[in-house]
């Protein structure tokens, strides 16, 4: 059957309910009888709490409880002493969040200091190699690199990055009967249903989470954080439903973030532009309590065809909180350095950047040995830098002006592994015709809810508006976190096979009924469209095989995985990002004028939204590059940028001309509906692509993130 509702640049079914206000976010669910908690925040990086006083906030007016004992909780961190600045040292319950926030004020502590570490570059302080990225190395990378014959040798850094969705980190809780009910802002509903109950020492069947709206959230709700532990904890010590909401502020201090990272990465080449050896070195700030890792030596490893390579991957464990998973994590410093150092090496060998990498293009996976599902990498090349004007570009640096500004253009590569896991999917067909498909997966924005809708919607041969897809409740079918260009490739897999199995239900049900004008007929020849099915002229109804049935709807649980497949095949997303920027030489002001990006990821569900998340990655790598970096006060730990007003990120004016285009693929041989990520890869090559074009404009190569105007003066 041809389709006909994959491929539509529909808009998202959510969006009227969103932008009319009756979208309910986790903070704004009416639960009766619900109380405020605040949340107290420790004021030193290491060591324990020796007293504190409590007597000023419960004399306060509408102050309830003030919870100080956490001893009974499984925390990641330890909680009979204080790892990080801001660990939570007690919460305030109130009527109302304006009395429990000044309640929270009011509380005192004392501590027993500890000497504490908080920056990662302070001497003496002994790296790690984490026990799941050990050192790698295939060839003679020391003896290519000593023999090559042009070099490339670059020391690279990037500040931490906080995330800063516009939703707060938000949880209500509410226990009735011994059973927990959690609205949070969470990634991966079932993820925190197990790590809530694990906390508590429940089971995890009596914990329930609904997280059907979130504002944004770009990793910052993979992990279940002490907010939404304590919400839960609160909430059965006091016998009521609690709300904690975080402030701005709490959010850089109660969840993780992207580390600050240092990098060596060198390469060799010969004269004619074969890159013969990569040496790959890198190092992330991580806590004490836990290990934090991601992967950012996977595309030094894997991207073009090094014979020789080596990359080694340190952590240093100092007293902060723990970094997590933001968008294009690990992959995007990793790739901010390799892409660094392919562009100074083309402009070494005076060769144009994408020649070399076209030079460089492997004819497998040279990690696993493997062959690509597909790599048309080729395609992004050429339409990116045609549809750019990739031609224009002068290869000398400085060569270029609009009146007193200097212009330039550089481009990256992008590319981020093809990730699917097993789920589950229910699907539902109702007596009037219309369907409804349940997976306990989440829309943190890209638009889940109406991608997953139009596969399911092609499967059982129905129209868009007569299907709706419900996630955000982890009581559905099993799905995995929300994150890692995960959702569309598995869910989207799982209820196109549970649909498909539905369809074929009605249509056995059809065929074997006698009162069916499809009675006799070979299934293998039943067509359905709009909700009909048809053969040779004879035509039936889902709405008629369950009037005759006596049935007011019929499902099906179906499940999807991946299988071996990886063992069998390298499947990747890949692109090519191309940037023109903007420099005043006296101001040291770089100005982003345009972007533009080509990509193969497969199959493309909803071209309206793929494009829209294009832009979104495009809008985080122009503030990784020119913006975003926190600021740490080493002397105890605190951030001193911790608001929107201090930290900076894009705003309108950051943001011209970005647009991107995809590559006519698809990829069955990875997933049944042919797809790749989408939603990391298109920040991976921003960065790189922007400082690039800054080397160009200015001659300068500059290997600090974010690129800073004194750098440039």
């Amino acid at each position: 059957m041809a389709t006909t509702v994959v491929g539509q640049p529909l808009s998202r079914v959510d969006a009227r309910r969103k932008v009319t206000g009756t979208a309910t976010y986790s903070a704004e669910h009416r639960i009766e009888g619900l109380l405020y908690g605040v949340i107290v925040n420790g004021t030193v990086a290491r060591g324990t709490v020796s007293r504190i006083s409590t007597d000023a906030a419960l004399a306060h007016p509408g102050v309830l409880h003030v919870l100080t004992d956490f001893g009974g909780l499984r925390l990641a961190h330890p909680v009979d002493r204080i790892a990080f600045y801001g660990q939570p040292i007690a919460v305030v319950v109130a009527e109302t969040l304006e009395a429990a926030t000044h309640g929270a004020s009011l509380v005192e502590a004392t501590y027993e200091r500890q000497d504490a570490v908080t920056d990662f570059d302070a001497p003496d302080i002994p790296s790690q190699t984490p026990a799941d990225e050990p050192d790698y190395s295939r060839g003679d990378p020391a003896g290519a690199l000593a023999s090559a014959q042009v070099k490339v040798d670059l020391e690279l850094t990037s500040a931490r990055e906080n995330h800063n969705p516009i939703e707060l980190p938000s949880t209500i809780a509410r226990w009735q009967d011994g059973r927990l009910t959690l609205w949070d802002k969470s990634q991966w509903s079932q993820g925190a249903a197990r790590t809530v109950a694990g906390a508590l020492g429940i089971a995890v069947g009596n914990v329930r989470v609904h997280n059907e709206f979130l504002g944004g959230g770009f990793g910052s709700g993979i992990q279940t954080y002490d907010h939404v532990i304590l919400a839960a904890f609160t909430a059965r010590e006091v016998g009521s439903p609690v709300k904690v909401v975080l402030t701005r502020r709490q959010f850089y201090y109660g969840t993780g973030f992207r580390p600050a990272s240092r990098h060596r990465m060198a390469l060799g080449s010969s004269t004619a532009g074969r890159v013969s050896a990569l040496v790959y070195e890198v190092r992330i700030e991580n806590a004490r309590y836990q290990t934090y890792t991601d992967g950012l030596t996977d595309l030094p490893q894997f991207l073009y065809g090094v014979p020789n390579t080596r990359t080694a991957y340190r952590v240093t464990p100092v007293d902060v909180h723990s970094p997590c998973s933001m968008r294009g994590p690990g992959v995007v410093l990793g790739n901010f350095a390799l892409e660094t150092g392919m562009d100074q090496l083309a402009h070494e060998l005076a060769l144009d950047p994408v020649e070399l990498r076209l030079r460089n293009e492997p004819t497998q996976d040279e990690v696993t040995k493997l062959p690509f599902s597909t790599r048309k990498l080729r395609e992004c090349y050429d339409t990116g830098a045609r549809r750019f004007g990739w031609s224009r570009r002068q290869a000398k640096p400085g060569s270029r002006t609009d009146g007193d500004l200097l212009i330039g253009m550089g481009m990256a590569t992008a590319s981020y592994h093809n990730n699917r896991r097993d789920c589950s999917a229910r699907a539902r067909i109702h007596a009037d015709g219309t369907a409804e498909v349940f997976a306990a997966s989440a829309d943190m924005g890209p638009g889940t809810t109406t991608s997953v809708m139009q596969v399911a919607a092609d499967a059982l041969g129905l129209p868009a508006p007569a299907v709706t897809f419900r996630l955000g409740d982890s009581s559905y079918p099993t799905a995995p976190l929300h994150a890692a260009a995960t959702t569309m490739a598995s869910v989207g897999s799982a209820v196109h096979t549970t649909c498909n199995a539905l369809k074929a239900e009605f249509i056995r049900r059809a065929v074997a009924d006698a009162d069916s004008p499809l009675h006799g007929a070979n299934p293998a020849d039943v067509q359905v469209r709009d909700g009909q099915l048809e053969t040779s002229g004879a035509q039936d109804t889902y709405r008629d095989i369950l009037r005759r049935a006596g049935l007011p709807s019929l499902d099906i649980t179906g499940n999807w995985g991946p299988g071996d497949a990886d063992s069998k095949i390298s499947t990747y997303g890949y692109g090519a990002v191309f940037a023109e920027v903007s420099v005043d030489p006296l101001l040291g002001l770089v100005r982003v004028r345009r972007i533009f990006a080509a990509y193969d990821v497969g199959r493309v569900i909803s071209p309206k939204l793929a494009h829209s998340q294009a832009i979104g990655g495009m809008v985080g790598g122009i503030g990784m590059a020119l913006l975003e970096g926190t600021v740490t006060d080493h002397r105890d730990g605190r951030i001193i940028n911790a608001s929107l007003a201090d930290y900076l990120v894009p705003v309108n004016a950051d943001i011209t001309d970005l647009d991107a285009t995809f590559i006519n693929t698809e990829d069955p041989k990875a997933d049944p509906i042919g797809v790749k990520g989408l939603g990391e890869i298109t920040i991976v090559g921003v960065a790189p692509a922007i400082g690039n074009a800054v080397f160009n404009a200015t001659g300068k190569r500059l290997t600090d993130l974010p690129i800073r105007p004194e750098a440039l003066l």
